[in-house]
């Protein structure tokens, strides 16, 4: 009493959030496989070690990731993960709810919506049991699309992640939510379609029409180590006091400093001066510790979609026998090769889709166009990756669905674009 006396004397005010009478959940998903995307997979790693050592029981956080990393055979320091150069390991601990084939869309959904008889059987059958009274953070990272994001074998549309936020909300499954999403064209997930009054915050590495950035490249894995937007708000989360700093003060750190992209806030705006505390840690009696500053790195920022390419460059510079040099040239320029197929193969669908040459000048020039018709896009980007090409192959081809969304957009019937892409993609294999 006496303590809080002088504190009012002197002017200052007491930091911590009210003690709440919910749990708090987390759900980790991080979309991807292959030591390409290794930076996504530490991400999740490094999300979940924040979670948990700020007072988050295992029992409530949820982790979703492939985990081919941790002990690929690229991997120089088999079991361990590390999230910037010279890193502590971020693998260690990390529960195995679901990997490998059980990363789907669909299980994400159930995961959230806890549906616990659908995932019956399925990895830990772990799946929010949340109530009105808790709070939930949920963090995704891997590859996107415009309102899409991007699993191993599929894709989550925004529609459908709509449906289960809404659902959980109709259903009282939190109190407030709040979602970070680590992809290019992140911001489609939720512009336009995330509402602003059933308590959920969402911030985005990306606006809804760019990419996002991988950064910290390793010599030693020849990888990217994370991305840009997720470490800026892990390694903010690791070193400042949860317990003080709000979601709007981390919100414009990270916007500052991922001056590569433009991180987007969707949603209430309400909750913004909420503290980390109520979503990446537990209660205010939960001593935490912050982590000492981080020593600087230069970051060496490169858009997602380059990032094979960059990864090449770099191999390319280290080589030391004309044999190496001549492989690595190779790998670029059949990188080179595959992105131009790509290119020509969406220009020969569209002008085949379309009327005239005007509208096809329109299909695949514009590339802000909101999309409105999502079933139509839905459809004719899962029969795009099946007959032309996988993703998770072929990550390239995520960069031209701006041209799907102004097919449908443009009234372009679905039995056209589908049987053209028939046509085109049947004669090319």
């Amino acid at each position: 009493m006496i303590a809080v006396l002088v504190l009012s004397l002197l002017g200052a005010t007491l930091a911590l959030p009210p003690k709440e009478g919910g749990n708090h959940w987390a759900v980790v998903v991080a979309g991807s496989n292959g030591w390409g995307n290794y930076r996504h997979q530490a991400d999740a790693c490094h999300a979940y070690q924040i979670l948990h050592r700020n007072g988050i029981p295992d029992d409530r956080i949820i982790v979703m990731m492939y985990d081919d990393i941790a002990n690929n055979e690229e991997n120089p320091t088999p079991g361990i993960i590390i999230n910037r150069p010279n890193g502590t390991d971020v693998y260690k601990g990390v529960p195995k709810d679901y990997n490998s084939e059980d990363v789907t869309p669909e299980n994400f959904l159930n995961v959230l919506k806890g549906n616990k008889e659908a995932m019956a059987g399925i990895g830990s059958g772990k799946v929010l049991q949340s109530g009105p009274e808790d709070n939930v953070f949920v963090f995704f990272t891997d590859h996107g699309a415009p309102n899409l994001i991007a699993f191993p074998e599929s894709e989550l549309h925004a529609k459908d992640m709509m449906e289960a936020l809404q659902y959980m909300h109709d259903n009282n499954m939190y109190k407030n939510l709040v979602f970070y999403l680590e992809a290019c064209e992140s911001g489609s997930m939720f512009h336009r379609h995330l509402p602003d009054n059933i308590n959920i915050f969402a911030t985005s590495a990306a606006n809804p029409h760019e990419s996002s950035y991988a950064c910290y490249f390793d010599e030693k894995r020849e990888t990217y180590l994370g991305d840009l937007y997720s470490v800026r708000w892990m390694e903010d989360s690791d070193t400042e006091d949860l317990k003080k700093e709000t979601l709007q003060r981390q919100f414009k750190i990270v916007r500052r400093e991922t001056n590569t992209s433009h991180v987007r806030e969707y949603g209430d705006m309400s909750m913004k001066n909420m503290t980390l505390l109520q979503f990446q840690g537990g209660q205010v009696d939960v001593p935490l510790t912050p982590l000492p500053p981080y020593p600087q790195v230069p970051f060496d920022a490169v858009p997602a979609p380059e990032v094979k390419l960059a990864v090449l460059q770099h191999r390319l510079k280290v080589t030391r026998t004309d044999e190496e040099r001549s492989e690595v040239t190779d790998l670029i320029k059949q990188e080179f090769a595959d992105r131009q197929m790509i290119r020509d193969t969406v220009e020969t669908i569209v002008q085949k889709a379309v009327q005239d040459q005007d509208q096809a000048d329109r299909v695949l020039r514009d590339r802000t166009r909101d999309l409105t018709a999502h079933d139509c896009y839905k459809r004719a980007v899962s029969h795009f990756r099946r007959r032309c090409f996988l993703f998770n192959v072929y990550e390239h081809a995520l960069r031209h669905l701006y041209t799907l969304v102004n097919l449908c957009e443009e009234g372009v019937s679905l039995d056209r674009i589908t049987g053209v892409m028939d046509q085109v993609c049947i004669a090319r294999n």
